[in-house]
């Protein structure tokens, strides 16, 4: 058995999986209906980003429902998703773009820190660059860690991964 058990608190997502999901979508933006006939697109782009382009503020709220969507169902938290202004675009068409968030901003990481520093268990827990290594003797108190970061509602998605 060992002596020190670990994790890693990131967060990240899984661009192949964002593909997919991009993908879905362009097949039910063709078939859709209220959606025939209009400039309306979906793509992803090179530096990892979506544009989303529309005919007006209606039709982008339905492209972002339907990327959403797919994307929930690949299992890509919507909490890292870091939509941008919508801004006029060529031939009448408005264009958002939307970024995903890697990595824990360090005033955050300062936070859960302290929240772990706070709890009051014998664990150890540091920052390393855009991730948090929690490390300890016991898995019971590596996993009262997890439920409690689980039970704080942040404003970026937090995944749990190298788990030891």
């Amino acid at each position: 058995m060992a002596d020190k058990h670990s994790l890693d608190i990131v967060c990240k997502v899984e661009m192949h999986e964002v593909k997919n999901a991009v993908d879905q979508a362009k097949k039910q933006l063709a078939v859709r209906y209220d959606f025939k006939g209009s400039k309306s697109t979906i793509t992803l782009n090179k530096d990892d980003t979506i544009t989303l382009i529309a005919d007006d503020d209606y039709k982008l709220k339905s492209l972002t429902d339907i990327l959403t969507e797919k994307l929930v169902k690949r299992a890509i938290p919507t909490k890292s998703l870091d939509f941008g202004k919508t801004e006029n675009a060529l031939g009448n068409t408005i264009r958002q773009i939307i970024t995903f968030q890697a990595g824990i901003p360090m005033d955050k990481a300062k936070e859960i820190i302290k929240l772990i520093k706070g709890m009051k268990i014998k664990v150890q827990s540091q920052i390393q660059e855009d991730k948090i290594k929690v490390s300890g003797k016991k898995i019971d108190d590596l996993q009262a860690v997890m439920q409690s970061i689980k039970d704080q509602n942040y404003d970026f998605a937090v995944q749990f991964e190298n788990y030891k």
